[in-house]
């Protein structure tokens, strides 16, 4: 199942999100369920629903709303299974051409971004002319980044005033989707309701700064980060399982302005997302809507395949991340804030 906060392309600024789900398989789903339409139906055919079931009690929103009434994320697919099309102007079926897409989560309580690559953590190091710590490979590390800036697919990032070094990050993140404490890593990978790609701008001058005093990424990374264009339930990658909880054979890539730059695979992880959340979830306890992200694939930023020289991203510069199995988040470099 794939999940998708949508709205029209000429719906007026402001308009609210709806809460949809792909009908049909392919990397460009073509056609989009309003899942709110398809619960309204549901109940007219049978109003034991309402009384029944939470997932047909009130009206479907958002999907930050329906976690936040305890519901996890694969619920949504009694709607999807149940829906009968009708005919080609069924107010309940979407066409994906006419849809602009948000954020899957728009505003997750929390996001924790590890480091979980060797491949990436390997490079950086060896620029600094050391080893990977030791420490790297006894637990899996992270930061939390600034949740008041997430974008979504399509909406622009522009670098922050104070900055010269504009970079992307090619990553994968998943949302936790029902309260996790102290789990154990073989079954970490239960509170995942779905995957997503994630773009983790960096400001590198900034964060050089920063990291020069051992705290940090702030600024250096807290003015946006991208997530989408949809979110994919763990069901629909289980033919590229690759054996370890949370993690799949998964081709990675990103392209500016058409042209590929970075290549891997999200089965290159060191840790597996059940390590990763086992990790989050010691002493403190996890949320739904909290994200949690891989950190950088290999040669996934202009910092590594670059050496840290440049040319960084430029106003006009569109940014895509491809993940297999997992849709296109595309951006572009815009030259001012909003």
């Amino acid at each position: 199942m794939r999940i998708a906060h949508v709205r029209e392309r000429t719906a007026p600024a402001g308009s609210p999100w709806r809460l949809a789900a792909a009908l049909n398989a392919g990397d460009e789903p073509a056609r989009w369920l309003d899942l709110e339409v398809a619960r309204r139906r549901a109940v007219r055919a049978d109003p034991r629903l309402e009384h029944n079931a939470a997932l047909f009690r009130q009206p479907i929103s958002t999907l930050d709303a329906h976690l936040a009434l305890g519901l996890r994320v694969e619920a949504l697919g009694e709607l999807l299974e149940g829906f009968e099309p009708g005919d080609d102007d069924d107010p309940a079926s979407l066409d994906g051409g006419d849809l602009r897409f948000g954020p899957p989560i728009l505003r997750p309580p929390s996001l924790r971004d590890f480091y979980a690559f060797e491949r990436h953590v390997a490079t950086i190091w060896a620029r600094r002319d050391s080893p990977v710590p030791e420490a790297w490979y006894r637990l899996p590390i992270f930061y939390f980044s600034n949740v008041s800036e997430i974008r979504g697919p399509g909406d622009p990032v522009w670098r922050p005033a104070a900055s010269q070094e504009l970079d992307y990050e090619l990553e994968v993140c998943v949302l936790v989707d029902t309260p996790a404490l102290d789990l154990a890593p073989d079954r970490a990978e239960e509170a995942i309701g779905g995957y997503m790609i994630m773009n983790d701008w960096s400001a590198r001058d900034l964060q050089r700064e920063e990291t020069a005093v051992r705290l940090g990424p702030a600024k250096g990374k807290d003015f946006a980060t991208s997530i989408g264009p949809w979110l994919v339930t763990p069901d629909e990658l289980e033919q590229a399982a690759e054996g370890r909880p949370g993690v799949y054979h998964l081709a990675m890539a990103a392209r500016l302005n058409g042209v590929e730059r970075s290549r891997g695979d999200m089965a290159e992880l060191h840790y597996s997302f059940g390590e990763m959340i086992a990790r989050a979830s010691a002493g403190a306890e996890l949320f739904p809507g909290d994200v949690v992200a891989s950190g950088t694939v290999g040669t996934g930023c202009l910092l590594e395949l670059t050496g840290g020289q440049g040319p960084w991203l430029q106003p006009g510069d569109v940014v895509e991340l491809e993940v297999e199995r997992l849709g296109v988040l595309k951006n572009t470099v815009v030259s001012s804030q909003r």
